[in-house]
């Protein structure tokens, strides 16, 4: 049985991460920070289940900027593999807390990799990058290649963890591998991300619980896929015989007002009736023409995304109803 230990095991997706390593028939390991709900966690239904906790599935409190903690767990568990998704995650909130996004994100990725080095036995990493290390990217669609320029908080910080991750892969030979992972959502998406914010009130409007929907830029474009394509994809990549970097994402672009169209559609309703946009939403500094090349992952991994976006926005559309 392999071990597998997942940081940010409570989020979207590290939830959907720990059910797909336990039908591999994994033992998994999460790390939980002491400040998170396991009462309202996407991991109720595990936890809470004595067939699985405790016995396949084993949750630890330590946290990126706790040096001691996360130390001490990695050398209690001895994991096969380490899957790194935990950080702040939120581009818009990057520009409100810009210190702790890159403490938690960046230098978080940072001590971690310290910790690995020193572990005496070899484990291997999966680190989830972001499309957001391209920001304006001189060509569309990014592929592995593409310079990294980084116009927000959270960019930054996910930079420096990328570049480190290569680092120590070449410098000390650790099987480090970065996932560069476009967006990707799910009915288990954070309320505070404009795909779930936008289908929880097509739900809310219908049902007569909300009066309107207040957003920013509505023309942005992104690389929208589904979570539960891209959790294949991290473990597909540290089953490689040698470490590398791939790029998950659809090869697509949709808009803000795509998503509206079809989660408002959904529900038989015309947003446009009940939808405002407010020039506080607007990102300071937005990233643009973010599309990704999924061509390597396909011919050395042979994933690919196999969910339609359409079917993913009515699918989180209909579990807020």
């Amino acid at each position: 049985m392999k071990r597998a230990l997942i940081t940010g095991v409570t989020g979207q997706d590290g939830s959907y991460l720990t059910e797909f390593l336990l039908g591999k028939d994994y033992e998994v390991h999460g790390v939980v920070r002491r400040t998170s709900s396991l009462d309202r966690s996407r991991l109720k239904h595990l936890f809470s289940n004595p067939a699985v906790y405790g016995r396949q599935l084993f949750l630890h409190y330590a946290d990126l900027d706790d040096p001691t903690t996360l130390r001490r767990v990695l050398f209690k568990v001895k994991p096969d593999e380490i899957y790194h998704l935990a950080g702040q995650s939120h581009v818009g909130l990057s520009f409100e807390i810009p210190e702790s996004t890159c403490d938690l994100t960046a230098m978080g990725t940072l001590r971690l990799l310290e910790m690995i080095r020193d572990l005496p036995q070899p484990t291997r990493l999966f680190h989830a990058a972001s499309s957001e290390i391209f920001g304006r990217p001189s060509e569309s669609p990014q592929t592995e290649l593409t310079p990294m320029l980084p116009v927000n908080p959270y960019g930054c910080a996910k930079a420096f963890a990328a570049q480190m991750v290569v680092v120590y892969r070449t410098a000390f030979g650790l099987f480090t591998c970065n996932g560069i992972m476009y967006n990707h959502e799910s009915p288990r998406r954070g309320e505070n991300f404009v795909t779930r914010k936008i289908c929880r009130a097509a739900a809310a409007i219908k049902q007569g619980r909300l009066k309107e929907l207040v957003l920013g830029d509505i023309d942005a474009a992104r690389d929208w896929g589904d979570a539960r394509d891209f959790v294949r994809g991290m473990w597909m990549i540290l089953q490689q015989p040698h470490a590398d970097d791939y790029i998950l994402a659809t090869g697509q672009a949709h808009t803000v007002r795509d998503i509206l169209d079809l989660a408002f559609g959904t529900v038989g309703l015309k947003w446009s009736d009940w939808v405002r946009q407010d020039p506080r939403f607007m990102r300071p500094s937005e990233s643009a023409h973010l599309i990704g090349n999924p061509g390597k992952a396909f011919a050395k991994l042979g994933w690919r995304a196999e969910h339609r976006f359409e079917d993913l926005i009515r699918e989180m559309t209909l579990a807020e109803m």
